[in-house]
């Protein structure tokens, strides 16, 4: 099983369409193969802070996920209303942060 952690810092500007265009995101991604789990959250401690936990059946499942079409559509979307995120992959083996 594979644990993604995203972590993105919004544009305080751009958080409410940020998390609207998330909705949507997910919507689509838990209809994909491997998709166990996909949940955006908004920190208690910052509103500007959105996390993201998903799980995947295998490394095989994310890998098609991140070339899915509306994930290329949400990362357009996405892409002015954030400051930065930062990715952690966790699988049995390592973890890995990008």
């Amino acid at each position: 099983m594979i644990y993604v952690i995203a972590t993105t810092h919004m544009k305080p500007e751009g958080r409410e369409a940020f998390i609207a265009g998330h909705k949507e995101c997910i919507a689509e991604t838990l209809k994909e193969k491997g998709c166990l789990s996909y949940e955006g959250h908004i920190s208690i401690h910052d509103p500007n802070v959105y996390v993201v936990v998903e799980r995947w059946e295998a490394r095989d499942d994310l890998n098609s996920h991140a070339r899915a079409p509306h994930m290329k559509k949400w990362r357009e979307i996405s892409t002015p209303l954030k400051v930065s995120t930062v990715i952690e992959i966790i699988s049995d083996a390592k973890v890995e942060k990008f």
